[in-house]
């Protein structure tokens, strides 16, 4: 797509960059502006691509299977088809499908994260976050970036890889969308992490073909896709897609949220006194704190689309986050509240590619927000050492939360391997 404005009516063009850091520098306000200017707008950035900024818009353009494709294709580059810029990785399934493939296998995911199927995994959810907060505990002060590997290595364990690599998975899928590309971080993320994690997962299915055990990967070697055996490079990319979900999403929001209630003591009092409350909160966590701020499509068919002229090949950006903080859609939208209700966000996205792990993540939040609060109740987060990810354009957040607390016991959690 050219970066010239396109010469149709009814275009508004914004000077907007999801990537760029003074958007990073304050993504609600970034937004606000956007949605203030005109909630369909055209920027020439990254080569040039639609921003669908509303409620209304996202809401329509993301359960519009027909018009926004998620599908990969030539038009924006290569790669990952759901970001702006696209990036460098394998063909994620069933993210990078459109009906009826994009069915079939998610078929295979929808037991494996359902609500029953999350709740066994309770246990295993609890004594991870137990752990990694046993390791701080006594100290009475940490990194809260470390503790929140909880989701990354509760994501390993269930596939059946090695959890003691979470830092490295970590790195490998956080850095190819955060880190400037070009930067010494991407690089190696590209060069080396990338085909590292490729070799390991290859590996895992490799040898549970030969000889299967009781986690994901085994069960998923064992499904048919339309009536054929599934292939190893479908599992692959079905494994893939549940490592990048579980190491960046949910690490994302309990960062967000443990900076929040830095900021507001008396919210975060009322959630250690009513700990009942924090289910419904993390609803409102979600919409407020968007782990996922934003997921690109492909326009394949021309629309006039809520007064836009769209065109087949326009990259389209769905603004989650945006959407979320909508005040036609929700009162007083820039407020945290805790006891909003309803509270239909889009931070799993919409439609058929609604996130099929959101259970387990709103379980694994619930778990590591919940002891942090129950065992460090007055962490003290200095505000001026944080350090925000270098791109939030997709998922927003802190790699660096350095606090203190009193000091605590530890629990000795029984995990394995690490």
């Amino acid at each position: 797509m050219s970066t010239e404005a396109p010469d149709r009516p009814g275009v508004t063009v914004v000077e907007f960059d999801h990537n760029s850091p003074t958007h990073s520098a304050d993504l609600v306000a970034s937004y606000r502006r956007l949605r203030a200017t005109a909630p369909i707008a055209w920027t020439p950035a990254q080569g040039g691509f639609w921003v669908l900024s509303d409620y209304p818009s996202v809401f329509d353009a993301a359960r519009d299977e027909g018009t926004f494709s998620s599908a990969r294709s030539e038009h924006g580059g290569t790669g990952l088809n759901n970001v702006i810029p696209k990036a460098p990785t394998r063909l994620h399934i069933p993210v990078e499908l459109d009906p009826p493939l994009h069915r079939s296998y998610r078929q295979l995911l929808n037991p494996l994260t359902s609500p029953a199927a999350v709740a066994r995994l309770a246990p295993m959810v609890e004594g991870w976050t137990t752990w990694f907060v046993d390791q701080v505990v006594e100290q009475g002060a940490c990194d809260f970036s470390s503790v929140i590997g909880v989701p990354a290595v509760v994501t390993l364990d269930w596939l059946g890889l090695d959890v003691a690599d979470w830092r490295r998975y970590s790195r490998a899928l956080h850095s190819v969308l955060a880190d400037t590309p070009g930067s010494e971080a991407h690089t190696r993320s590209v060069q080396v992490d990338i085909p590292w994690m490729e070799g390991r997962i290859m590996e895992a299915i490799v040898a549970r073909r030969a000889e299967p055990r009781d986690d994901v990967i085994s069960h998923l070697l064992d499904q048919e896709v339309d009536g054929e055996p599934i292939t190893d490079d479908g599992v692959y990319s079905l494994v893939e897609l549940l490592i990048s979900g579980g190491v960046g999403t949910t690490a994302s929001l309990v960062s967000q949220t443990l900076v929040h209630l830095q900021r507001d003591r008396a919210q975060r009092r009322e959630l250690i006194e009513q700990p009942e409350l924090l289910e419904r909160a993390v609803e409102e966590f979600l919409r407020a704190f968007s782990p996922t701020q934003a997921l690109a499509r492909t326009v394949v068919q021309d629309v006039d689309f809520h007064g836009a002229p769209l065109r087949v090949g326009d990259r389209v950006l769905l603004a989650w986050s945006s959407a979320n903080r909508d005040p036609a859609q929700f009162d007083d939208a820039d407020e945290v509240r805790i006891d909003r209700w309803p509270n239909r966000h889009t931070a799993f996205g919409m439609g058929v590619h609604r996130c099929a792990g959101a259970h387990l993540g709103r379980a694994m939040a619930r778990s590591l927000i919940g002891q942090v609060l129950e065992r460090m109740p007055d962490y003290e987060i200095d505000l001026d050492a944080v350090e925000t990810y270098v791109h939030q354009g997709v998922n927003a957040g802190f790699q660096r939360i350095p606090a203190t607390f009193t000091p605590g016991p530890r629990r000795g959690s029984d995990v394995a391997g690490m």
